[in-house]
């Protein structure tokens, strides 16, 4: 069910007389102004590709969706478009504030899916491959799509995972503002921190609607790139079997 988010954020967070948060920080007019505070004097990173939900406390995400909407509602109005006639942006800004938050970037401010890992109890050594994986992001230059898709290689260690749990992190990771290259480092390493694997190789394959839709226009340009860790980056043999099986998927779905 759809909530229906209040039209302006004004009355919220405005008791700049209330106690200081966590008894070190003390409110400001707005939410955003408040956490980054937190970040600050906590000394937290907070890119666009960081995940900030530790940092973030209970209904504040809720407080933030506000804010961002009216943001966005002045975003419209300085591009001189009219959101109190024209009916398909009435409600725009708060769609928009929605898509970010819980959609598209949902990857900053949402935990970490529940990943199991089990001992590897058969001690399986043999490498397999996941893919593809569908992967969407955005641009973090120009906010604008990035949509492709993903291989993930594993020669197991001590600790395994499930298959689904390869496309629950890849989506919790490619959902933030990225450039790809950044992108598959972070994925690999959240894979690494939850199953320890001997050897690791991912690959990924995306259009990029920054050059798509703008800029040089180039509708049939993707970007490939990959990473390889442990046992795939020192034995070559190894690495080329990554690779083949990921061809062999690719024709495998091509028949």
């Amino acid at each position: 069910m759809t909530s229906i988010i209040p039209a302006s954020s004004k009355g919220l967070g405005n008791d700049k007389n209330a106690s200081p948060d966590n008894g070190q920080i003390a409110n400001t007019s707005k939410i955003s102004e408040r956490i980054r505070a937190r970040f600050v004097a906590g000394g937290v990173s907070f890119l666009a590709n960081d995940n900030i939900s530790e940092y973030i406390q209970p209904g504040e995400l809720q407080e933030l969706e506000v804010e961002v909407a009216d943001r966005v509602r002045e975003l419209l109005q300085s591009l001189l478009i009219d959101i109190h006639n024209d009916h398909n942006t009435e409600e725009t800004a708060e769609r928009v504030a929605r898509m970010y938050l819980n959609e598209v970037f949902k990857g900053r401010y949402q935990k970490q899916p529940k990943i199991t890992s089990f001992p590897n109890v058969k001690q399986l050594d043999e490498i397999y491959t996941v893919g593809p994986i569908t992967i969407r992001s955005a641009c973090s230059h120009h906010f604008v799509p990035i949509m492709g898709n993903c291989w993930i290689g594993i020669k197991p260690g001590t600790r395994v995972i499930g298959l689904s749990k390869f496309a629950r992190v890849a989506d919790w990771v490619f959902s933030r503002p990225h450039i790809q290259e950044e992108a598959v480092m972070i994925l690999a390493d959240e894979i690494e921190r939850l199953c320890e694997p001997q050897g690791l190789g991912i690959i990924v394959k995306a259009e990029h609607y920054c050059m798509k839709l703008r800029g040089v226009m180039e509708p049939q340009c993707t970007m490939v790139n990959s990473v390889v860790r442990g046992v795939f980056r020192h034995d070559s043999s190894l690495k080329q079997e990554f690779f083949e099986l990921v061809r062999q998927q690719e024709a495998m779905l091509a028949t």
